[in-house]
């Protein structure tokens, strides 16, 4: 009978190779379950399924220059999200018009509605100002980050 004898060159250890697997694991279980704030306020891409906007139509291929919408659509003291171009546009005033991330500065949740003068996240009950964007209520540890618009005529174009 022989022995098997260990041969360097014959490749990694079982122990190192398992070792890695497990850490390859780890990471992409960690990155599954959510990053921190920073994260989830700089990547727009991290909205749950099923956060669908209250968007019902016009703007999905609107990109920089392109209309996003008119300016009838979106209402004095309120809003209207985005989903598609992840931006949440608000009329404060008459004719005053905002925009902002519509991703959640909490941990990446995509906003739904706006409703009395806020933006509302469904996921964890952030509120944040259609003024502003700043956070009136609820866990998020930032204001939403504003998004360059332009308003001509009656159409808002994000700008590019």
């Amino acid at each position: 009978m022989t022995s098997a004898s260990f041969h360097p060159a014959a490749g990694p250890a079982r122990r190192t190779v398992v070792a890695a697997a497990g850490a390859a694991g780890l990471t992409a279980v960690l990155a599954a379950c959510g990053g921190s704030d920073e994260d989830a306020s700089t990547d727009p891409t991290t909205a749950p399924p099923g956060s669908a906007s209250e968007d019902a139509g016009g703007g999905e291929d609107a990109g920089a220059g392109a209309a996003l919408a008119a300016t009838a659509d979106i209402p004095e003291g309120g809003g209207k999200v985005f989903a598609d171009q992840k931006v949440v546009v608000t009329q404060p005033s008459a004719g005053e018009f905002k925009a902002f991330s519509a991703t959640c500065t909490h941990q990446g949740c995509a906003v739904k509605s706006v409703s009395d003068g806020v933006i509302n996240c469904p996921c964890h009950n952030s509120n944040f100002s259609i003024t502003d964007g700043s956070v009136q209520s609820g866990p998020a540890p930032k204001p939403l980050p504003a998004v360059q618009i332009t308003v001509s005529g009656d159409s808002i174009q994000l700008a590019g």
